[in-house]
């Protein structure tokens, strides 16, 4: 470490970022650039300490079980359920310290209501924007707009819904909440498909063409613990029934 110190001290003219301590103490040097900042803000986000994340998504919701997209619609029954149940899986887990996130939009406040817990309501976790075509059914965008579903299933993580946002935007809006769990203890993440998708793409290590086809079905916890060089997952079904509203990829890309 002396060698290393003598050698900063001559090269004061290079960029270079020092932790010590694992993170306790950075030192960074003439950092110029968009890319070195992004670096130095990611390193002095990250903590190295034990904790775990869950995430969920919503209960199903009444578009669920009607097959659109987006809006902002209240839990179904089943969700409702699915909620309660939830409950006895965190007081099971004895989860007392566990803190509670949730988008903005009804259908994940009232499935942390039924928790009886504080929770606290983050805009940028809302589902991803669909633009002109919320709260529409697949069948209704082929039939509404015909171009844009095919040119959806040829780079779905790319494309931008007209007027929305596109899975690349998505995981731009999430950046703040990422380096947040990084440094936070036990958190609770209650989610919805889209946005649990690019969470568990950057925990996970999923590439772009893969995160937007990452199965995340309804009434399903995921444990990520965080072990040396990736994370430990963990799957519980919470056996309430729900609607399955995950797509697969295409297997023939439509001609152009």
């Amino acid at each position: 470490s002396v060698l290393i110190h003598c050698y900063l001290l001559h090269k004061r003219n290079l960029s270079f970022i020092k932790v010590m301590n694992v993170g306790h103490r950075f030192l960074v040097n003439r950092v110029q650039d968009y890319i070195q900042s992004k670096i130095v803000y990611y390193l002095m986000n990250i903590h190295v300490h034990s904790h775990s994340i869950y995430l969920c998504r919503h209960g199903e919701s009444e578009h669920n079980i009607q097959r659109r997209i987006g809006g902002d619609s209240e839990l179904s029954p089943r969700g409702r359920q699915f909620a309660s149940t939830l409950c006895e899986f965190i007081e099971e887990h004895k989860l007392s310290n566990l803190k509670v996130w949730t988008s903005q939009l009804r259908r994940t406040i009232q499935t942390a209501e039924e928790l009886g817990v504080p929770y606290e309501q983050w805009k940028i976790l809302n589902e991803i924007d669909a633009g002109l075509c919320e709260e529409m059914t697949y069948e209704m965008i082929l039939n509404t707009f015909p171009e844009e579903f095919f040119l959806r299933d040829q780079d779905k993580y790319h494309y931008r819904y007209p007027g929305g946002e596109s899975y690349q935007d998505l995981v731009q809006r999430l950046e703040p909440v990422i380096m947040e769990l990084e440094r936070q203890g036990n958190v609770l993440v209650i989610c919805h498909q889209a946005v649990m998708r690019c969470l568990l793409a950057y925990f996970l290590d999923k590439s772009a063409d893969d995160l937007p086809y990452l199965k995340c079905p309804l009434h399903t916890v995921m444990k990520l613990t965080p072990v040396a060089y990736g994370c430990k997952v963990e799957m519980f079904y919470l056996n309430v029934e729900a609607v399955n509203t995950h797509r697969d990829r295409p297997l023939v890309k439509p001609p152009d």
